[in-house]
């Protein structure tokens, strides 16, 4: 389990749960039900950071703390 936060809302346009991670840009996953779309942005997120590694690119560290949207 990775320490991003995670937010997740019900999209009436695409009828499913959306999961996306504000700390990694473009990390987003989908599922039926809450816990679906949890499991699969877990999933992206290893994706992600494997990705960033494998490219050099810079990883944020996890604030661990809630972020603050305008």
């Amino acid at each position: 389990m990775h320490k991003y936060e995670v937010i997740i809302y019900w999209s009436q346009e695409d009828k499913t749960f959306i999961a996306g991670v504000p700390e990694l840009p473009g990390c987003m996953a989908h599922g039926p039900t809450q816990m679906a779309a949890l499991e699969s942005v877990n999933q992206a997120i290893e994706l992600w950071l494997d990705t960033a590694r494998e490219f050099n690119d810079p990883i944020p560290e996890p604030k661990g703390r809630r972020l603050l949207y305008a």
